[in-house]
């Protein structure tokens, strides 16, 4: 796309979409959202980047080699937090019961092993998503 209008706005407001998706993801076990919901928001920024300045700019600013890692990492990082609770005598995923403080209600970090759970989750929607449709465009 060539129009000046859209890649300045799309500028100006990128940084904004991609600090409330990680506050979404950060925030998710206090408030609506999520692993899921913060991912797709951020990914939503690197798609807006990608229609505004085209396919090539779009894989310079997320490499399929970067996104394909985080992907990975992103589901590695999920797996390892459940052992933790498998290594403590618990089944996967336990949080309170294998000894984790929970915090103080209202806290950020108040749910033992959640926060990074959502983090997890949303690197992997984050980056699926993006690498889906960066697929899909090189397709055509």
């Amino acid at each position: 796309m060539d129009d000046l209008f859209v890649k300045v706005t799309t500028k100006m407001i990128l940084p904004f979409i991609q600090i409330y998706g990680i506050y979404v993801i950060i925030h998710g076990h206090l408030s609506p959202g999520g692993g899921f919901s913060g991912g797709a928001i951020f990914a939503a920024s690197i798609v807006l980047y990608t229609l505004a300045y085209g396919l090539h700019k779009g894989q310079k600013r997320m490499p399929h080699s970067i996104s394909s890692k985080v992907e990975t990492g992103g589901i590695l990082f999920y797996i390892g937090i459940g052992f933790v609770g498998i290594l403590a005598g618990y089944p996967f995923l336990t949080n309170k019961a294998a000894g984790f403080p929970m915090g103080e209600l209202g806290k950020v970090m108040s749910a033992g092993l959640i926060p990074m759970v959502t983090v997890a989750i949303g690197l992997k929607v984050m980056s699926t998503i993006v690498t889906l449709f960066h697929t899909m465009l090189e397709e055509d």
